[in-house]
């Protein structure tokens, strides 16, 4: 992903997710923050934005839907999937799951030792099928802020060199 593809990115976001509308200043932000971890997938199919983050089990809650994280953990050890977006036409394909896969194989390089997510309402079985699992994290805002029915989820991370 580059600069020149967030207009872009931001329609689809604002098709996907008129309930959880993020401002053109998160986007960037994250993209400046974490380049190798914000993707456009191929065709226009959608779009994957993550980045570096610490566990909450460490203290730290997820980012707050629509913030701006001012700068990455200086010790990170979890990637956190903020956004994985698919344009209807091309669900279906495996097309999120590729993309998700390529992601935390870059983080368990770099030594994350887990991924975290909060998903929406109605998504945490698809989550579940790529191996995340409840989180049990106490209610925060930040968890809040993506509506009711949000679930926060995580899976461990395994290096190639540790398997």
């Amino acid at each position: 992903m580059t600069r020149a593809d967030l207009p872009w990115v931001l329609a689809l976001a604002g098709l996907l997710h008129p309930e959880h509308p993020e401002s053109a200043a998160v986007f960037a932000e994250r993209l400046a923050l974490a380049p190798g971890f914000c993707r456009v997938l191929p065709g226009g199919a959608g779009y994957a934005i993550a980045h570096p983050w610490a566990s909450p089990e460490d203290g730290a809650a997820p980012p707050p839907l629509d913030s701006l994280l001012g700068r990455l953990p200086l010790a990170p050890n979890a990637l956190h999937l903020h956004d994985i977006a698919l344009h209807p036409m091309a669900r279906g394909a495996g097309r999120a799951a590729a993309v998700v896969a390529a992601l935390l194989e870059v983080a368990a390089a770099q030594g994350l030792r887990e991924a975290s997510l909060i998903a929406v309402a109605g998504k945490a079985g698809y989550w579940a099928g790529l191996g995340f699992r409840p989180a049990g994290w106490p209610p925060s805002p930040a968890l809040a802020s993506y509506g009711a029915g949000a679930l926060a989820m995580v899976r461990p991370l395994v290096s190639r060199s540790a398997s």
